[in-house]
């Protein structure tokens, strides 16, 4: 299955971002899921403040994954996210039908500003 993850990390150091996505990444890959692709999106204000882990954010550093794996691989990564104090929030969206027609539509995940 294609799915995209969207994460929101605290702010402040990129090599906290790099290190979230090569965890995820490995992860994916060692149940033999393959990444179509990730994009850093930046530090954005979120739509509303956010506590979480004791700590109130008002922005978050944005990324984006698109990755095809299994339903246990994604609620791995799904898990190991919810565990991680670095994190502020994510989402994961299974992205069309399973048909390879309508995947192969998808291209490299974006942002439009």
């Amino acid at each position: 299955m294609l799915y995209e993850l969207i994460g929101i990390v605290r702010p402040g150091n990129l090599a906290e971002v790099k290190e979230i996505v090569l965890t995820a990444g490995q992860l994916i890959l060692q149940q033999k899921g393959v990444i179509r692709g990730v994009r850093n999106w930046g530090v954005f204000l979120l739509p509303r403040p956010v506590s979480i882990h004791q700590m109130r954010h008002h922005t978050g550093h944005y990324f984006a994954m698109r990755f095809d794996s299994s339903v246990e691989t994604q609620q791995r990564v799904r898990n190991m996210l919810a565990l991680d104090p670095r994190m502020i929030r994510h989402a994961s969206v299974k992205l069309g039908d399973g048909k390879l027609r309508t995947l192969s539509r998808f291209g490299a995940p974006e942002w439009k500003s």
